[in-house]
């Protein structure tokens, strides 16, 4: 574990295996942190450099009261990879986390980026007056926009964690693993309010549709039949990505959000095949 220190002075958790071949950089989801990714650090750095970081407000690192958006989190990220020294990397996504990388392709392109993974991310998550039903389908939107102020509303009241406990139940469906999802509680309490709910509702007004037909790097798109995101969501990502795979988990294999959590064997084959 290091630290490293973004441009306006915030110090972000890094966990870097170091060794040798192409780095794998995966961001985690809102509200949670790198440790997400402990079956994947451990299981994918055999053949590869695998770096994992806390987000701003996240994890271990600082939760300054500013800088709470989807395009600062990307810059933090572009700071990261250049302290690091990173030409060419493999990115990985999931949640909040493929809204990063888009964020961070949109501002400064696909130049450095050799291999993409998204996982189970929609492009778009509010459903937005001006978008047709057929629209907010595709795009995979959770919320309409009352939705998103009545949870934001929720997320900040007296009873924020209750709300937050509820939030991340309904990510899981089928017979959830207990231990799953204590873990996953856990670590989303390791993220402030202050910094939860600016984020969330700036993560919720993007529209990432414009961007998937200019990502030109060859990219693989993971969903899961039992999450609170719509596999359908995740087709459409991938067939607006040039040339992308898709992959969704059958419900047996996993049934949630969080299949890097449920079936990491599974998860980790399928990214390393992709990656290799």
């Amino acid at each position: 574990m290091q630290e490293l220190t973004t441009d306006d002075g915030v110090r972000l958790s890094v966990r870097d295996s170091g060794g040798p071949g192409v780095p794998l950089v995966m961001l985690h989801g809102w509200g949670q942190t790198q440790e997400m990714f402990r079956h994947q650090f451990q299981g994918l750095a055999a053949s590869r450099r695998v770096i994992t970081v806390d987000l701003r407000g996240h994890g271990r690192s600082d939760k300054p009261h500013h800088g709470y958006r989807i395009a600062r989190l990307s810059q933090d990220v572009l700071g990261l990879v250049d302290r690091l020294g990173l030409r060419s990397f493999d990115a990985l996504g999931w949640s909040t986390g493929a809204s990063v990388w888009w964020s961070f392709i949109d501002q400064y392109g696909t130049d450095r980026i050799r291999r993409l993974v998204l996982v189970d991310q929609p492009a778009a998550v509010a459903a937005v007056p001006w978008m047709t039903d057929a629209e907010q389908h595709e795009s995979g939107a959770l919320f309409d926009v009352a939705g998103l102020l009545d949870l934001g509303a929720a997320l900040a009241g007296p009873d924020g964690e209750q709300a937050r406990q509820d939030f991340v139940r309904s990510m899981f469906s089928g017979d959830t693993d207990p231990e799953v999802l204590a873990f996953v509680a856990e670590q989303i309490r390791a993220t402030p309010a202050f910094a939860a709910v600016p984020l969330l509702f700036d993560h919720c007004a993007q529209d990432w549709r414009d961007v998937l037909p200019r990502i030109d790097v060859p990219s693989l798109v993971l969903g899961c039949d039992g999450s609170h995101v719509d596999p359908d969501s995740q087709r459409y990502v991938a067939e607006r990505i040039p040339g992308a795979q898709l992959h969704v988990f059958p419900r047996e294999v996993a049934s949630s959000h969080f299949p890097f959590l449920e079936n990491p064997g599974a998860f980790n084959a399928v990214v390393e095949k992709f990656l290799s």
